[in-house]
Formats: structure tokens, C-alpha cells, sequence
């Protein structure tokens, strides 16, 4: 009787079986609605300053000018244009003036007793232009030209697929940093259930040193207790290692130092999952960016078939071109034009471009079927791990009570002195692997369900 009273006062005096068994106990078993607002937060701040998505963002930006670009083709350029010179020698063309008109002149002097028609010098003129300018602005415009039409087209669907890319980079950004955002709080909550475990043990192996002491136990119990203290904080060790490397690679995501602090909600409920489960792969980006390359190679096609269509163009010149820097009526012009091309040969040339574009069309058509089988079967993959998850926390739950009990039934025996103390700490190994099974299965579940947001696209971007 004198043993069962010392151990009941003992354990009374004590309240660090109860507080460390009951926080963590608590947070197990309880399921309020827990929203998840810091990890909203920390995924915009990834997606606002993560490298990847900034160059991404920079292609689009530069696919974007590329289409601006190519609809300006459409529309008349000017351009200015001079020149001017300066020449002495080279090719000339002799002009026999004086030998064909001297004659002549001289006979109409003496018809009309005058001098009004002198002689004149036989010209040499020279073919460079000496002292001459050009000046003027060139106005071109295309009328026909399926080239450019179909150019256009590929440079605006362009721009559709870099924003496909940018999602599919957005998607994989989120899914990870949700991953590890969840791993940083499973690994936070395993360091609190091995913290609350530690002072279970250390109080149990006060108490049994004092039993021991009084010679109310052996040293059995002291030796085993002991071993727990050493074998926990082992663990705990272990435990925080894991939460700070997990701190690391969040913050890596986050483009942020590593070892800023990272603060976690409270998440003790199940996400809602049910929809997760019939979803499908229709809206994944990756199929997108298929049937957007489907339709650039098409136009590719038409592209390689625009030999046929001529090419028709204009051009007006306004400008002013004289010797000696004269301008005036005389000096300036207008010069007019329509232009023709059309290719009409090439050696099978054309005909070789367009049975390749014909061919990569056929190549994405079977690709794209491909990865849509592909992705589905990613899909009901994760699905099936979400199921099998929360299987896992169901029995996880169940585990955690019925550990709950048996340490509950366990430590009133050892209090009565029925039990011995290797029977107590078997059920509180029990109940704290029971605890670490439900910090993993629950966020598993979480976890999981990332992984199917990304499979079936269903994360909506603010």
C-alpha cells in the first residue's frame, strides 16, 4: 500500500504527463475549417519573384513585339534617301556639234549679213555626273503577299504558346512550393510531438529514479527510461534538421534567403477533395500548347504552299535631283511603280517544304495523343494516391485513439502499481509513433492533392 500511494503522489505532482501528452493530442483530433492564408501569400510572392517565371515572361513579352512587328509589314514605310556627286574623268561620249552645224551657221551669216550664229566647239561629255544630287523619299507598300499573311498568323499564335508556357511554369512553381510548404509544416509538427514526447520521457525517468531511490522499483526501469531520453532526442534532433532543410528549399522557391523564418497555418482538417476526383486533363496547359503547334504548323504548310500566290507591291518616290544644288520645278519628280514577283521554279524546292511541314503536323497529331494518354495516367495515379491516403489517415486516426486509450488505461495501472513500467512505456511508444503516423498521413493527404491540382490544372490563378 506504501508503494501504491508514493506513486500516485509522485505522478500528482507532476503535471508534464498531462500538458505533454494533451496539446499534441488535441491538435491530432480536432478538425476545424483552417484557411490557409500565409501560404496564399507565399505563393504569390513565388510566382512574383521566381526566376524561371520572369524569363518566361520576358519570351512572352518578346513574342508579343514579334506580332506587333509583323502587322506593322502591312502598313506603307518611308524611308529618305541622298546622294550626291562629284566627278572628273572617266567614260565620255564625243558630240560632233561644231563639224555638223559650223557649216550651216556660217551660210546663214552671209544670207543675213550678221554674226547671230557663232561657231561652236565639238562637246565631250562625260558620263559620271559631276556636281549632282538625288534626294528623295521612297513610299513602299505591299498589296499582295501571302508570305507576310501567314507569317503574321504563325507570330500571333507564337504568342499563345509562350503564355501556354508561362502557366505550365506558374502550375509547377505552385504544386512545388504547396509541396514544400506542406513538408516544412509536417516537419514542424513532428518536431513539437517529439519535443512534447521528450518531457514525457525525462519526467518518466525522474520518476523512476526516484522510485528507484526508495527502492520501489529496480534499475530496470531507470536504465529503459533512460535509453527513451537518449533515443528521443536523437530523434528530435533529426526532426529539426529535417524542418530546416525543408525551411531551406522553400525559401529557395521563393527566390528569398534560405534562412528566412517561414510561418505555417495551423492545418488540422482535411482539404476538400471530392471534386479532385472526377476531374480530367482537358484544361492541362501542355495539351494547349499541342493544339496551338498543331495550328502553327498548318499555317507552316500554307506557308510552304505561298509560292503560287505572286507577290504585288508599290512604290511612289518624291524627290528633286539637279546639278548645282538647283531646286525648282525642273529639279523635282514623282516616279510611280507596281511591282511583281512571283517564283515559278525552284527544283522541287517548294514541293520538298511542303511535304515536311505535312509531316511534323502528322508528328504532333500522334504526340499530342500520346501525352494526353500520358497525362491521364498521371492523373488517376495521384487520384488513387489521394484515395489511398486518406485510407491511410482514417487508420492513422483510429490508431491514434485506441493508443490514446491504451496509454490512458496503462498509466491508471502503473499509478495503482499493477503495471510495471516497461508495460507504461510501450504504450507511450505506442501513442507517440500514433502521433507521428497522423502528422504524416494528414499531410500526405495535402500533399497529394497538390500533385492532382497540377495534374488536372485546377489551381485558379488570381
Amino acid at each position: 500500500m506504501f508503494k501504491i500511494i508514493t506513486v500516485n503522489k509522485l505522478l500528482e505532482k507532476s503535471g508534464a504527463w498531462k500538458a505533454a501528452l494533451s496539446f499534441p493530442l488535441l491538435a491530432m483530433l480536432a478538425h476545424p475549417s483552417q484557411g490557409q492564408d500565409r501560404l496564399h501569400d507565399y505563393i504569390t510572392e513565388g510566382l512574383s519573384s521566381n526566376q524561371s517565371i520572369k524569363q518566361q515572361n520576358f519570351l512572352l513579352e518578346r513574342n508579343v513585339l514579334a506580332l506587333a512587328e509583323a502587322k506593322t509589314i502591312f502598313l506603307p514605310s518611308v524611308s529618305f534617301s541622298a546622294t550626291y556627286n562629284k566627278a572628273s574623268g572617266g567614260r565620255t561620249i564625243d558630240f560632233p556639234t561644231g563639224d555638223l552645224l559650223n557649216g550651216v551657221y556660217s551660210t546663214l551669216n552671209q544670207l543675213t549679213s550678221t554674226n547671230a550664229f557663232p561657231n561652236l566647239q565639238n562637246q565631250s561629255i562625260q558620263l559620271f555626273p559631276d556636281n549632282f544630287y538625288d534626294a528623295k523619299f521612297r513610299t513602299t507598300m505591299p498589296l499582295i503577299n501571302a508570305e507576310l499573311v501567314y507569317n503574321k498568323r504563325i507570330k500571333g499564335q507564337q504568342v499563345y504558346l509562350q503564355k501556354a508556357e508561362v502557366l505550365v511554369y506558374k502550375r509547377e512553381l505552385v504544386k512545388e512550393i504547396k509541396t514544400a510548404y506542406y513538408q516544412y509544416a509536417k516537419a514542424t509538427n513532428a518536431v513539437q510531438i517529439y519535443e512534447s514526447s521528450l518531457s514525457l520521457v525525462q519526467e518518466g525517468k525522474r520518476i523512476n529514479q526516484v522510485l528507484f531511490d526508495n527502492e520501489k522499483v529496480n534499475r530496470t526501469g531507470v536504465i529503459r527510461s533512460a535509453n527513451e531520453v537518449t533515443k528521443i532526442n536523437a530523434s528530435l534532433t533529426a526532426s529539426r534538421k529535417a524542418k530546416e532543410s525543408a525551411g531551406y528549399y522553400f525559401n529557395f522557391l521563393l527566390n528569398r534567403p534560405l534562412t528566412d523564418s517561414v510561418q505555417v497555418d495551423s492545418i488540422t482538417s482535411l482539404p476538400e477533395f471530392s471534386a479532385l476526383l472526377a476531374g480530367d486533363v482537358a484544361g492541362r496547359e501542355e495539351l494547349e500548347k499541342l493544339r496551338i503547334s498543331q495550328v502553327i504548323n498548318s499555317n507552316l504548310t500554307s506557308l510552304a504552299k505561298s509560292y503560287i500566290i505572286p507577290r504585288v507591291g508599290t512604290y511612289i518616290d518624291l524627290g528633286s535631283q539637279a546639278f548645282e544644288w538647283e531646286f525648282n520645278k525642273k529639279s523635282r519628280y514623282y516616279f510611280w511603280g507596281v511591282s511583281l514577283d512571283w517564283d515559278l521554279f525552284a527544283f522541287g524546292k517548294n514541293n520538298y517544304k511542303i511535304k515536311k511541314a505535312a509531316a511534323e503536323e502528322k508528328s504532333i497529331s500522334v504526340q499530342t495523343d500520346y501525352i494526353a494518354k500520358q497525362l491521364e495516367t498521371e492523373l488517376k495515379v495521384r487520384q488513387n494516391q489521394m484515395r489511398s491516403a486518406v485510407a491511410q489517415y482514417q487508420s492513422a486516426q483510429s490508431q491514434l485513439k485506441t493508443a490514446q486509450t491504451y496509454y490512458n488505461d496503462e498509466l491508471k495501472l502503473y499509478r495503482e502499481g499493477v503495471a510495471i513500467y516497461i508495460e507504461l512505456l510501450d504504450a507511450q511508444n505506442q501513442l507517440i509513433n500514433a502521433r507521428l503516423d497522423a502528422n504524416i498521413a494528414l499531410f500526405d493527404i495535402w500533399i497529394t492533392k497538390a500533385s492532382i491540382e497540377r495534374a488536372n490544372a485546377s489551381f485558379t490563378f488570381q
